[in-house]
């Protein structure tokens, strides 16, 4: 069997089998009712790193080609594309799913201002709209330049498995297309246990709880696609770290104007059709333009 083959089947196991069994303690343990499961999910996006570097022990693989390059200054738009990016696509993609819906839409942010006084922040009750907005305008700006940053941890654990591990192998023994295909499928998977808890999509939709792994296999697809290709472009994973954090950061931007409930398949979401739309046209593009990414120059 080829090596590289392999070292990824290795790879898949071990992180499944760690990470699978984290969340049946987790679903134990209360699922995402549990008051400690952001803790919970932060520890199990670090196992994918786990399971990498455990691979390379198994198969003596050493630490070598880690594919963790910084060179900031040689690759500083691929860095400004890894961090602005995803909140322009999120952007996008809730404005879409605005103009398709418009009775979606809350100029006034009633939920908004309902939830802030259920956590307590009974100040808001006398906000002006126009007040909330530029609050909200500040707190968006705060996410798109600190959620790269504050989520660089445990996003980092997850790209150092998925894209600076699983992908380069895959593409040692099959084409980059399929590689980026297969990569972003694993990762979806991987997601099904949460999925199963309620995790992005809730409950209460047909074919529960397949539908909705379907779905974030779907989406772990198209914008694996275009962590592939900034992957690539740098032989490096610290861009997907990056863009993989924005995507954290700033995934409920567009509730904020939403009038009744999330539709979990289209939006505003990014994880739904339309409000995941950008990250759909450019998961294709990337796919697309997967070969011609610039490999780093030293």
């Amino acid at each position: 069997m080829n090596l590289s083959k392999k070292r990824t089947i290795i790879f898949i196991i071990i992180t499944f089998v760690i990470t699978w069994a984290a969340e049946f303690m987790l679903w134990k343990g209360g699922g995402l009712k549990n008051p400690r499961v952001q803790i919970y999910l932060s520890i199990i996006m670090m196992i994918p790193m786990i399971g990498s570097f455990l691979t390379r022990w198994i198969t003596k693989e050493g630490l070598e080609n880690l594919w963790l390059r910084l060179d900031f200054k040689a690759n500083i738009k691929t860095y400004l594309i890894a961090w602005f990016g995803p909140a322009l696509l999120i952007l996008f993609g809730s404005a879409l799913y605005y103009l398709i819906f418009p009775a979606k839409f809350d100029p006034e942010m009633s939920v908004l201002r309902q939830s802030l006084n259920v956590l307590g922040e009974q100040q808001t009750a006398g906000l002006t709209t126009q007040q909330l907005l530029l609050s909200i305008l500040s707190q968006v700006l705060l996410a798109l330049i600190m959620s790269p940053i504050l989520n660089a941890i445990p996003c980092l654990g997850e790209e150092i498995g998925w894209r600076a591990y699983l992908l380069p192998k895959l593409a040692d023994f099959l084409p980059r297309k399929k590689a980026v295909v297969i990569s972003g499928v694993v990762w979806g998977i991987w997601h099904a246990p949460i999925i199963a808890m309620g995790y992005n999509y809730g409950e209460n939709y047909p074919f529960f709880p397949w539908l909705g792994i379907i779905g974030m296999i779907l989406f772990c697809v198209f914008v694996g696609s275009f962590l592939a290709w900034l992957t690539f472009r740098m032989e490096s994973a610290l861009p997907a770290a990056i863009a993989h954090g924005a995507v954290n950061g700033m995934a409920a931007v567009g509730i904020f104007f939403l009038r009744g409930t999330p539709e979990p398949f289209l939006g505003p979401y990014p994880v739904g059709i339309v409000g995941g739309f950008g990250f759909i046209v450019i998961g294709i593009l990337c796919y697309l333009n997967i070969e011609k990414a610039k490999p780093l120059q030293f």
